[in-house]
């Protein structure tokens, strides 16, 4: 059986790596840590490790809360812990008085230093308070870099697990019968926009979808996939609930409040 019939196309590269590392657990009898995922890609490989006797799989962030986070694949003989998990939280210092950061100013900062997305995990905010998770592994990197953000000094102190910040998800439901279930016409509907305006947003390179951005707009959408729009927010397929009489489909979007 073809399993990459099961996913998406431009989902076979990240496929190929997963199945790698699950082979090297079942070859070597040890545990692989990966980087951080995003929930696209954790689904995937929790997918591919299925019911395998010789591999089992746990995910870590941080908390349960956080929506990025690092998989550990291991032998069945093996009992993980957190600290497995090479997860650092730090907090950020800034002049609270004179300037306001936000979670963009945070990730274009840490992606400005050279650093993979892969290696660090959620930005954190919380009114002025502001953290994240990243790998330990870059954590000397970080230490010797991490001074400006923008025009502002900042300074980053490391703090236990058992302070993160833990904001819950909430999601608004809501119901739309559309004519396809194509990408520019459920951003149409998610965004109250005409689809010619959906598809201006698509060139524009302001779509996303599970957490990888696109332009094709002819793209068929799934239960679960995940919808990100720059300057409309999220927006998850909770469910498709089939047909009209008049052919057209029945779905359920989570909006993220």
């Amino acid at each position: 059986m073809n399993i990459y019939q099961h996913f998406r196309p431009e989902e076979k590269e990240f496929i190929d790596h997963a199945l790698g590392w699950i082979e090297a657990v079942k070859q070597n009898y040890s545990p692989r840590l990966t980087d951080f995922l995003n929930p696209r890609e954790q689904q995937i490989l929790l997918a591919l490790v299925g019911n395998e006797a010789a591999a089992l799989l746990q995910f870590f962030g941080g908390s349960e809360a956080v929506e990025r986070k690092r998989a550990l694949i291991y032998p069945d003989y093996y009992l993980p812990e957190e600290a497995d998990y090479q997860l650092t939280l730090y907090e950020i210092s800034y002049p609270k008085k004179f300037i306001s950061l936000e979670h963009r100013h945070v990730l274009g900062t840490l992606m400005s230093l050279g650093l993979k997305r892969e290696k660090f995990g959620d930005i954190l905010v919380d009114g002025q308070n502001i953290q994240f998770i990243a790998a330990s592994e870059i954590e000397d990197y970080l230490t010797a870099n991490l001074e400006k953000m923008g025009k502002a000094s900042v300074s980053i102190k490391r703090l236990s697990l058992t302070e993160i910040i833990v904001k819950q998800e909430n999601w608004e439901e809501q119901s739309y019968t559309v004519s396809s279930l194509r990408l520019d016409v459920l951003l149409a509907a998610f965004t109250n926009l005409s689809r010619q305006k959906a598809q201006t947003l698509l060139a524009a390179g302001k779509i996303k979808v599970n957490f990888k951005s696109t332009e094709q707009g002819s793209m068929e959408c799934r239960e679960g996939d995940t919808l990100s729009v720059r300057g409309f927010g999220r927006a998850k397929i909770l469910s498709i609930d089939g047909k009209t009489k008049k052919e057209k489909w029945r779905i359920s979007i989570g909006r993220k409040k």
